[in-house]
């Protein structure tokens, strides 16, 4: 099997229902037998990297992913309980939604219980709540990683870890390049969810509004953070679906988002290998 010799490295962001995308851009990167020697991933990108990272590097493994996000619904992510909604919104609770519907998924589809027991290397990245620093977790319980990666602020429970309380890493560092790097990549495939560019109408209800502006606010700083590292090591960054009129909220376009996101991946690997594009300019419109 073909391997690059530089050392070569996944970053995949967040971005909630979103993260199906990426399911996409992962099939046509194993396609075209490009295989990451460690993979970085915030929030839904820790949860797709966590289940790559403990399977073969093959167009098959992306596939499996895909069928699981083709069969995810709201609920079975975001099951809004009244009771719960309440006492987080009056302050009595730090959370708008139980995560037991998130944990019985990471339960069902995480094949190892560290996460150094990983078939290639893994690091997640999740936010201190005290200190708002983020922290790259490379070893120790693989299904509480992820959880605290993935517990979007004021959504979801912050996450014990070794005495601190840790919350979704994309508040601190969407799409951890910079930990890629730490890490000794020279080659850095980013592969973003991008955001709902170009929506009919605001989303719907307080939960949807807030996951909302939470990707605007992380997608400008992967923007910049593209643009300053872009001389530090080889970027290729995938281009997500742009215009994007689907919600981060809306687990209904699974297919659709793994189409297109297959697709523009696809169109965009295929330039860089011809020199018809810069790898490092992302094609997102903001």
């Amino acid at each position: 099997m073909y391997r690059e010799t530089e050392k070569t490295a996944f970053v995949l962001s967040g971005g909630a229902a979103l993260g199906a995308i990426q399911a996409g851009m992962l099939s046509a990167l194993y396609e075209r037998e490009i295989r990451p020697d460690l993979v970085v991933g915030t929030s839904v990108g820790a949860i797709n990297a966590a289940f790559v990272a403990s399977r073969p590097q093959i167009p098959d493994t992306a596939g499996e992913l895909a069928e699981i996000w083709r069969g995810i619904g709201r609920g079975d992510v975001f099951p809004l309980n009244p009771v719960t909604g309440f006492l987080g919104f009056f302050g009595a609770r730090d959370h708008l939604v139980p995560d037991a519907g998130l944990r019985r998924l990471l339960e069902e589809h995480l094949e190892f219980e560290r996460l150094q027991d990983a078939a290639i290397e893994l690091h997640v990245i999740a936010t201190d709540v005290l200190s708002g620093t983020e922290m790259r977790l490379s070893r120790g319980n693989a299904l509480e990683a992820v959880m605290a990666s993935a517990a979007i602020p004021g959504v979801f429970a912050p996450v014990p870890w070794h005495g601190k309380e840790l919350m979704d890493g994309g508040v601190a560092n969407n799409a951890p390049i910079t930990h890629a790097l730490e890490m000794g990549a020279e080659k850095v495939y980013v592969l973003p969810t991008g955001t709902a560019c170009d929506l009919d109408e605001p989303p719907h209800g307080a939960l949807g509004m807030l996951l909302h502006s939470m990707n605007l606010l992380v997608m400008r700083r992967l923007l910049v953070e593209i643009d300053l590292l872009k001389d530090h090591a080889q970027l290729i960054v995938l281009p997500p679906p742009c215009p994007l009129r689907i919600s981060s909220m809306d687990f209904g376009h699974a297919d659709e988002l793994i189409r297109e996101g297959h697709a523009s991946a696809a169109d965009h690997l295929e330039a860089v290998a011809s020199g018809c594009a810069v790898p490092a300019a992302p094609a997102m419109a903001m």
